[in-house]
């Protein structure tokens, strides 16, 4: 959706994903995530976190994370802003 110097927004489409068992996103930005439609849950070293329609959720730069489950009965629709806070 958009790709500037220090952000980018992309809007993501799951459908019963998950990531694999052994996959953790370790991202050098920040990530900023609004869940629009569907359900998902995340797993971070240190717990879950269910989301639904409206709850956000801002993921520091190197927080390891994981999508642990997403619904299958429709899609799941993230909306992400990753950035830095270089100037």
């Amino acid at each position: 959706m958009l790709d500037a110097a220090n952000v980018r927004i992309e809007r993501i489409a799951s459908h019963g994903h998950a990531s694999p068992d052994d996959f953790w996103y370790d991202q050098d930005q920040h990530e900023w995530v609004a869940l629009l439609k569907g359900a998902a849950r995340l797993r971070f070293d240190d717990g879950t976190v269910e989301m639904k329609p409206g709850d956000c959720i801002n993921i520091p730069a190197h927080k390891r994370h994981r999508v642990e489950w997403t619904t299958p009965e429709e899609p799941t629709i993230w909306l992400a802003v990753l950035y830095d806070d270089k100037q």
